[in-house]
């Protein structure tokens, strides 16, 4: 009779484990996105535009995961270090990269990714890339030279060349032609000099700021003896504090959202006086090559 009750205690168990599997037939979809606040909340809205979720409009361009309202395919989204999404893809079904992590890697948006973030110029776009400078500077004659020079075709055309869609030009320029085809090897190869000329201490973050040889060769040929002297930080949140407290006169590193963040939390006394670049988020995959073939493989909720 014991051994009978534990037959169908056993039989019980393995029905209903096979019940419980039965109602979740098919795991998430992991799709990566980067852990910090401004670039998730990026990748939140490309998979809202892809189609696979649905967000609460009240929190506009700032959502969490929280305010995920519907997974309206079968996905988990995973936040994860941005720098590394590229190297972990393979365990992903796909994963919203930076424009400068996936270029790093060898990736072309335009050819690679299944879907890129669209960045308009200007207007309210909060990741839209920026020069900043202190609130009681912002109308200073030097730095609008300086924001003037940036907004050129020189420096239009060799954005789009030297970083491979990388980045994009945050302002008017002509798309139709090429007025510098040999724009990579003036700009690399141009040698300034300080002397004479009024220095301008620009803080930027990371290694891909030679387009401010392009600036610079602008002002050198307008004859606004202006000289750019880079002032490079290891850190997103040193070049905002440098700038408040006297020790650069301008930066040029962040979009319109993280200046925001870093105002609203530190209340410091900086504001954009130009826009500068977009550096577009894109979603890859390795197992799909279409957000509807991603879709397919996520199937429904």
């Amino acid at each position: 009779m014991k051994k009978l009750i534990a037959f169908a205690l056993i039989s019980l168990l393995i029905v209903t484990s096979a019940f419980a599997g039965g109602a979740s037939e098919k795991a998430a979809l992991k799709i990566g996105v980067p852990d910090d606040a401004t670039n998730q909340a990026r990748a939140i809205k490309l998979l809202e535009t892809a189609g696979l979720i649905e967000v609460d409009p009240a929190v506009g361009y700032s959502p969490e995961i929280k305010d995920v309202t519907k997974y309206i395919y079968n996905i988990e989204i995973v936040p994860t270090t941005a720098n590394t999404l590229f190297s972990t893809l393979d365990d992903f079904g796909a994963s919203t990269i930076n424009g400068t992590y996936a270029t790093s890697a060898g990736l072309v948006p335009s050819k690679d990714a299944i879907l890129i973030e669209t960045q308009d110029e200007g207007g309210n776009n909060p990741f839209v890339n920026i020069i900043v400078a202190r609130s009681s500077e912002k109308d200073n004659p030097v730095y609008k030279k300086i924001v003037s020079a940036y907004q050129t075709e020189l420096v239009a055309e060799y954005l789009l060349a030297k970083y491979k869609e990388a980045y994009f030009p945050a302002f008017k320029y002509d798309s139709a032609t090429v007025q510098y085809p040999d724009v990579l090897d003036v700009v690399d190869n141009y040698v300034s000099s300080s002397a004479g000329k009024t220095i301008v201490k620009v803080g930027v973050c990371g290694a891909a700021n030679e387009y401010w040889n392009a600036v610079q060769k602008v002002l050198d040929e307008r004859g606004d003896n202006i000289y750019i002297e880079r002032v490079e930080f290891d850190a997103y949140n040193l070049p905002n504090e440098a700038l408040n407290n006297g020790d650069i006169n301008i930066n040029a590193f962040q979009h319109k959202a993280y200046l925001n963040k870093e105002v609203n939390a530190n209340g410091y006394k900086i504001e954009a006086i130009g826009d500068t670049l977009i550096a577009p988020l894109s979603l890859y995959s390795k197992k799909a090559t279409s957000v509807d073939a991603l879709k397919e493989l996520a199937g429904k909720n």
